[in-house]
């Protein structure tokens, strides 16, 4: 009998995507915006952002534009 326990795996950091284009990063980069839309959190990459600051600072739901 072995009375060892595994080690668990080392803790996968955080990544978010972009709900716009599908992007990628570790964590939550400063340059990205984050919007709630019926109760959902959604994160747009600063590409997505700039492209479509508008009608994110006119607070319409991201399937608007």
């Amino acid at each position: 009998m072995n009375d060892q326990t595994p080690e668990p795996p080392p803790p996968r950091p955080n990544t978010v995507t972009c709900t716009r284009c599908g992007r990628t990063a570790e964590g939550v980069p400063l340059t990205w915006t984050c919007s709630v839309e019926n109760g959902t959190r959604l994160y747009f990459c600063e590409t997505c952002a700039r492209t479509h600051l508008r009608a994110i600072e006119s607070r319409l739901d991201s399937s608007w534009w």
